[in-house]
Protein backbone atom coordinates (compact mmCIF):
# COMPACT_ATOMS: atom_id res chain seq x y z
CA UNK A 1 0.00 0.00 0.00
CA UNK A 2 1.99 3.00 -0.91
CA UNK A 3 1.24 6.19 1.26
CA UNK A 4 0.81 9.78 -0.20
CA UNK A 5 2.06 12.77 2.26
CA UNK A 6 0.89 16.31 1.27
CA UNK A 7 2.76 18.85 3.15
CA UNK A 8 2.01 22.84 2.06
CA UNK A 9 5.87 24.08 1.20
CA UNK A 10 9.27 22.40 0.44
CA UNK A 11 10.88 22.81 3.93
CA UNK A 12 7.93 20.59 5.05
CA UNK A 13 8.25 17.83 2.56
CA UNK A 14 11.77 17.87 3.00
CA UNK A 15 11.39 17.06 7.18
CA UNK A 16 9.19 14.16 6.45
CA UNK A 17 10.85 13.07 3.30
CA UNK A 18 14.06 12.40 5.35
CA UNK A 19 12.29 9.84 7.95
CA UNK A 20 10.45 7.88 5.11
CA UNK A 21 10.82 4.99 2.50
CA UNK A 22 10.19 4.28 -1.12
CA UNK A 23 6.52 3.58 0.28
CA UNK A 24 5.96 6.94 0.66
CA UNK A 25 5.03 9.90 -1.76
CA UNK A 26 5.64 13.45 -0.40
CA UNK A 27 4.54 16.25 -2.24
CA UNK A 28 4.76 20.29 -1.16
CA UNK A 29 1.28 20.79 -2.52
CA UNK A 30 0.68 24.71 -1.85
CA UNK A 31 -0.70 26.73 0.95
CA UNK A 32 -4.38 27.09 2.23
CA UNK A 33 -7.14 24.29 1.39
CA UNK A 34 -8.16 24.81 -1.83
CA UNK A 35 -4.42 24.53 -3.04
CA UNK A 36 -3.82 21.33 -0.91
CA UNK A 37 -7.43 19.91 -2.68
CA UNK A 38 -6.11 20.54 -5.80
CA UNK A 39 -2.75 19.15 -5.50
CA UNK A 40 -3.96 16.08 -3.78
CA UNK A 41 -6.47 15.39 -5.90
CA UNK A 42 -4.13 15.61 -9.11
CA UNK A 43 -1.75 13.18 -7.33
CA UNK A 44 -4.38 10.69 -6.54
CA UNK A 45 -5.83 10.91 -10.02
CA UNK A 46 -2.78 9.73 -11.17
CA UNK A 47 -1.31 7.19 -8.83
CA UNK A 48 -2.23 4.64 -6.95
CA UNK A 49 -2.83 4.46 -2.78
CA UNK A 50 -4.15 3.31 0.31
CA UNK A 51 -3.78 6.08 2.80
CA UNK A 52 -3.85 9.72 2.34
CA UNK A 53 -1.76 11.95 5.02
CA UNK A 54 -2.08 15.64 5.51
CA UNK A 55 1.35 16.60 7.54
CA UNK A 56 2.66 19.84 8.40
CA UNK A 57 3.63 22.37 10.83
CA UNK A 58 1.13 24.52 12.93
CA UNK A 59 -0.11 26.62 16.00
CA UNK A 60 -0.55 24.73 18.97
CA UNK A 61 -3.96 25.74 21.28
CA UNK A 62 -3.29 26.73 25.00
CA UNK A 63 -3.18 23.96 26.95
CA UNK A 64 -3.53 21.48 24.31
CA UNK A 65 -0.55 21.04 22.41
CA UNK A 66 2.85 23.00 23.10
CA UNK A 67 5.51 23.98 21.24
CA UNK A 68 7.42 21.38 19.20
CA UNK A 69 5.00 18.91 20.36
CA UNK A 70 3.44 16.49 18.04
CA UNK A 71 -0.43 15.94 17.41
CA UNK A 72 -2.30 13.35 15.53
CA UNK A 73 -6.12 14.40 15.08
CA UNK A 74 -8.88 12.57 15.51
CA UNK A 75 -11.15 14.81 14.06
CA UNK A 76 -10.02 17.30 10.52
CA UNK A 77 -12.13 20.46 10.84
CA UNK A 78 -13.10 23.70 8.53
CA UNK A 79 -13.38 25.85 11.43
CA UNK A 80 -14.21 28.70 8.85
CA UNK A 81 -16.32 27.29 6.40
CA UNK A 82 -19.65 29.03 6.93
CA UNK A 83 -21.30 32.26 7.25
CA UNK A 84 -21.45 35.23 9.94
CA UNK A 85 -24.44 35.96 10.75
CA UNK A 86 -25.96 38.54 13.24
CA UNK A 87 -26.57 35.70 15.69
CA UNK A 88 -23.05 34.86 15.06
CA UNK A 89 -21.41 32.24 13.17
CA UNK A 90 -23.00 29.10 11.30
CA UNK A 91 -20.77 26.21 9.87
CA UNK A 92 -21.94 25.69 6.37
CA UNK A 93 -23.43 22.46 7.38
CA UNK A 94 -26.16 24.54 9.22
CA UNK A 95 -26.81 26.38 5.82
CA UNK A 96 -28.01 23.14 4.64
CA UNK A 97 -25.19 21.46 2.51
CA UNK A 98 -21.42 20.40 2.54
CA UNK A 99 -19.74 19.15 5.10
CA UNK A 100 -17.30 20.21 7.46
CA UNK A 101 -15.68 17.67 9.67
CA UNK A 102 -13.24 14.10 8.41
CA UNK A 103 -12.72 11.39 11.25
CA UNK A 104 -9.03 9.78 10.40
CA UNK A 105 -10.12 6.23 11.51
CA UNK A 106 -9.53 5.08 15.16
CA UNK A 107 -7.58 2.66 15.30
CA UNK A 108 -5.34 4.62 12.85
CA UNK A 109 -5.29 7.32 15.40
CA UNK A 110 -4.41 5.42 17.98
CA UNK A 111 -1.31 3.43 16.76
CA UNK A 112 0.16 6.72 15.13
CA UNK A 113 -0.36 8.68 18.01
CA UNK A 114 1.28 5.64 20.39
CA UNK A 115 3.94 4.86 18.13
CA UNK A 116 4.96 8.80 17.97
CA UNK A 117 3.85 9.91 21.57
CA UNK A 118 1.33 12.17 19.99
CA UNK A 119 -1.26 13.48 21.49
CA UNK A 120 -4.31 13.54 19.43
CA UNK A 121 -7.03 16.20 19.56
CA UNK A 122 -9.10 18.20 16.57
CA UNK A 123 -6.88 19.97 14.02
CA UNK A 124 -8.54 23.34 12.66
CA UNK A 125 -8.60 24.05 8.90
CA UNK A 126 -8.40 27.66 8.70
CA UNK A 127 -8.12 29.80 5.21
CA UNK A 128 -6.76 32.98 7.84
CA UNK A 129 -4.37 32.40 10.32
CA UNK A 130 -5.26 33.33 14.07
CA UNK A 131 -3.39 36.74 14.78
CA UNK A 132 -5.25 37.99 17.90
CA UNK A 133 -6.37 36.38 21.57
CA UNK A 134 -9.94 36.83 20.95
CA UNK A 135 -9.84 34.71 17.51
CA UNK A 136 -8.37 32.02 19.49
CA UNK A 137 -10.74 32.26 22.65
CA UNK A 138 -13.65 32.21 19.83
CA UNK A 139 -12.10 28.97 17.82
CA UNK A 140 -11.45 27.22 21.12
CA UNK A 141 -14.98 28.03 22.72
CA UNK A 142 -16.36 26.87 19.48
CA UNK A 143 -14.41 23.96 18.69
CA UNK A 144 -13.56 22.64 22.85
CA UNK A 145 -11.58 19.56 21.31
CA UNK A 146 -9.06 21.78 19.01
CA UNK A 147 -5.45 21.39 19.54
CA UNK A 148 -4.20 22.41 16.47
CA UNK A 149 -4.61 25.40 13.60
CA UNK A 150 -3.17 24.69 10.43
CA UNK A 151 -4.26 25.51 6.77
CA UNK A 152 -4.45 21.75 4.45
CA UNK A 153 -6.16 19.64 6.19
CA UNK A 154 -9.54 19.70 5.61
CA UNK A 155 -8.89 20.36 1.68
CA UNK A 156 -6.86 17.59 1.95
CA UNK A 157 -9.35 15.05 3.45
CA UNK A 158 -12.14 16.59 0.68
CA UNK A 159 -9.74 15.25 -1.87
CA UNK A 160 -9.10 11.68 -0.26
CA UNK A 161 -12.98 11.58 0.51
CA UNK A 162 -13.34 11.83 -2.94
CA UNK A 163 -11.53 9.11 -4.09
CA UNK A 164 -13.24 6.77 -1.30
CA UNK A 165 -9.43 7.10 1.02
CA UNK A 166 -8.81 7.03 4.45
CA UNK A 167 -6.99 10.42 5.94
CA UNK A 168 -4.76 11.17 8.65
CA UNK A 169 -3.27 14.74 10.00
CA UNK A 170 0.06 14.89 11.45
CA UNK A 171 1.04 18.13 13.14
CA UNK A 172 4.03 19.60 14.63
CA UNK A 173 3.57 22.61 16.61
CA UNK A 174 5.75 25.86 15.35
CA UNK A 175 3.84 28.49 17.41
CA UNK A 176 0.88 29.40 20.04
CA UNK A 177 -2.63 29.97 18.47
CA UNK A 178 -3.14 33.75 19.52
CA UNK A 179 -1.50 37.47 18.87
CA UNK A 180 1.61 36.96 16.35
CA UNK A 181 5.13 37.02 17.55
CA UNK A 182 7.31 36.17 15.31
CA UNK A 183 10.25 35.84 17.62
CA UNK A 184 8.67 33.07 19.73
CA UNK A 185 8.31 30.86 16.78
CA UNK A 186 10.52 27.45 17.08
CA UNK A 187 9.86 26.32 13.24
CA UNK A 188 13.05 24.43 12.94
CA UNK A 189 12.14 22.55 16.25
CA UNK A 190 8.58 21.64 14.91
CA UNK A 191 9.99 20.40 11.47
CA UNK A 192 12.96 18.55 13.70
CA UNK A 193 10.22 17.31 15.95
CA UNK A 194 7.91 16.33 12.53
CA UNK A 195 11.03 14.78 10.91
CA UNK A 196 11.26 12.44 14.01
CA UNK A 197 7.84 11.80 14.33
CA UNK A 198 7.67 10.38 10.82
CA UNK A 199 10.91 8.21 11.26
CA UNK A 200 8.70 6.40 14.61
CA UNK A 201 5.33 5.93 12.58
CA UNK A 202 6.27 5.48 9.06
CA UNK A 203 6.43 1.78 9.69
CA UNK A 204 3.10 1.47 11.84
CA UNK A 205 2.01 3.11 8.65
CA UNK A 206 3.10 0.79 6.27
CA UNK A 207 1.85 -1.93 7.75
CA UNK A 208 -1.43 -0.54 8.33
CA UNK A 209 -4.71 -1.90 6.39
CA UNK A 210 -8.16 -0.16 6.35
CA UNK A 211 -9.63 -3.39 7.99
CA UNK A 212 -7.32 -3.94 11.27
Amino acid sequence: MDILVVTAVPAERDAVTRACGAGFDVLAGGVGPAAAAASTARALATGSYGLVVSAGIGGGFAGRAPLASVVVADAIVAADLGAQTAEGYVPVTGLGFGTVEHLPPADLVRVTSEAAGAVTGTVLTVSTVTGTAARAAELSTRHPGAAVEAMEGFGVAEAAALFGLPVLEIRAVSNAVGPRDRDAWRIGDALGALSDAFGKIAPVLEGWTPHD
